[in-house]
């Protein structure tokens, strides 16, 4: 709008309607560019009312005259006054947005935090992708604790973004980092956590009924598994992504018999209770938990990230340094535009030795 209300000072100056006057038009173009176009766009737009000033002032022949220096005078003062009201305006919210940043990271270091780099039997690592530019924190969820039943772990996905899917995951770790210590059965633990996810439903669904009238409907795919002393991972999988498992360089899905629905989805599960489920998990043995950001990365000719394929490639890094090179993978398959958070854990089952040692220490 500023450059297009200077075009058309342009073209009456240089027309027989010059004798228009056309002076307020041409001092509102950097006050006009100062709402919208910030510094660099107001300072861009009073060099162009200037240049528009003395170019007509010239080829009309109008210097000399009273009304030739006010319109200059008046383009040049309400430029310097709209600019540097667009520098204090952008400094304001550049802090803004500095501040939002610092309590985001906060806010991540609380429900995301990164996981140990040793529990109990374990080496782990832990990694999340956010989808939205500058964002911290989204819609999935990760955690893993040591505790008296052995290393439990959960990765979960909700349904949607934003505040209320930040909410939905909060409610869930909650539940998951206080059952885990005290629940003995894992499919206890998640059923903990589905019964939170149901309070903040129903909290979050009585707000929005209030305001519009609508029902809401969350939902989260979980999965919680556990590794204790004896060489088995237990998992109990509700409608999640199934763990990956990389032994001796290849690549095993852990299925599960009986699949059942997502958290907050108990009703099409036709009266089928969690149960866990164990599969072999040696020394040596590596568990990747993902959500399905990871498998769903899509490149532009809209093919899925190859993730087995992937693991077996890196089977030699160390925890750490695999999920780096996973998270480089999915950068260069999807050219850096990530279409949906991910979250990933990695857990590597060691030695005897390596327990003994840790015991002893």
């Amino acid at each position: 709008m500023p450059f297009a209300i200077a075009l058309l000072v342009v073209g009456i100056e240089l027309s027989p309607m010059h004798f228009i006057y056309t002076g307020p038009l041409l001092t509102a173009t950097p006050a006009l560019a100062a709402v919208t176009m910030g510094p660099t766009g107001t300072l861009a737009a009073a060099a162009f009312a200037l240049a528009i000033s003395v170019t007509t002032a010239t080829y009309n022949q109008a210097w000399g005259t009273q009304q030739v220096y006010t319109n200059f005078l008046a383009v040049l003062v309400v430029s310097v006054a709209s600019f540097t009201l667009s520098r204090a305006v952008q400094t304001r919210r550049q802090s803004e947005l500095d501040q939002i940043r610092r309590i985001a990271m906060a806010a991540q270091d609380v429900l995301l935090r990164p996981v140990p780099a040793r529990l109990g039997p374990v080496r782990t690592a832990s990694m999340y992708l956010a989808a939205e530019a500058g964002a911290q924190i989204g819609g999935d969820l990760y955690e893993a604790v040591q505790t008296r039943y052995g290393v439990r772990m959960i990765v979960g996905d909700v349904r949607g973004k934003g505040l209320p899917a930040v909410r939905s995951a909060a409610a869930v770790l909650g539940a998951f980092r206080e059952a885990a210590h005290y629940e003995d059965d894992l499919a206890e633990v998640m059923n903990h956590c589905t019964a939170a996810l149901r309070r903040e439903s129903a909290v979050v669904e009585g707000v929005d009924q209030a305001e519009e009238g609508d029902q809401v409907e969350d939902f989260v795919t979980a999965l919680v598994a556990q590794v204790p002393d004896r060489h088995v991972v237990q998992v109990v999988n509700r409608g999640h992504p199934p763990p990956l498992v990389l032994r001796h360089g290849e690549v095993q899905e852990l299925l599960p018999a009986s699949p059942l629905p997502p958290l907050g989805l108990e009703g099409l599960s036709s009266g089928v209770l969690p149960k866990t489920e164990s599969y072999p998990f040696a020394p040596g043995d590596r568990l990747l938990l993902h959500t399905d950001g990871v498998i769903e990365a899509r490149n532009p000719d809209h093919e899925f990230f190859a993730l087995p394929e992937a693991m077996k490639a890196l089977h030699t890094f160390s925890p750490p340094k695999f999920l780096e090179q996973l998270h480089q993978g999915l950068v260069r398959h999807t050219q850096g535009r990530l279409a949906d958070d991910a979250a990933m854990i990695l857990v590597e089952r060691l030695g005897e030795e390596a327990n003994e040692t840790r015991r002893r220490s």
